[in-house]
């Protein structure tokens, strides 16, 4: 079985304990929308899809397990490296790749490595894409305008 998928194993075995039905699947939608979005952003800037996904899958399970969004990305980043670590097929620095993306991820104004961008840039497309009826957030509408000028939106 592919790294990608166990992964997703891992998170949807998290994500079935969830009790509101409502909830676990807004955070299914976002967790798979937003893997898609990085694979996609990855393989146009010449980074690795499968890490980019796998990030992406983990990013906010944190809040979804807890139920709290406070300091969701460096809480986030420790659980997915425990998750990580356990698997046999992840090197250390894969891991640590993963686990910088989602630890920054929240900080859309900042410039980080370019997997951590990854990240962000699918996390803006899967907020602003998933609902068009929505107004743009005030703090992800420049990364939005890069990513429709990178992708000729």
């Amino acid at each position: 079985m592919s790294r990608l998928k166990e992964i997703r194993k891992v998170v949807g075995k998290k994500l079935n304990k969830m009790e509101d039905e409502d909830k676990r699947n807004s955070a299914v939608n976002h967790l798979y929308g937003v893997s898609l979005a990085a694979t996609l952003i990855a393989k146009k800037r010449g980074l690795d899809p499968e890490l980019a996904a796998i990030a992406a899958m983990l990013h906010d399970l944190h809040a979804y397990k807890t139920g709290s969004y406070d300091d969701h990305a460096h809480l986030g980043a420790e659980l997915a490296r425990k998750i990580l670590e356990k698997q046999e097929d992840m090197t250390e620095e894969e891991i640590d790749i993963i686990c910088s993306a989602i630890y920054h991820h929240d900080d859309k104004a900042n410039i980080d490595s370019p997997m951590d961008e990854v990240l962000k840039d699918a996390d803006v497309m899967h907020h602003v894409m998933n609902d068009l009826s929505k107004p743009i957030k005030e703090k992800e509408q420049l990364r939005y305008d890069n990513l429709c000028k990178e992708f000729g939106l």
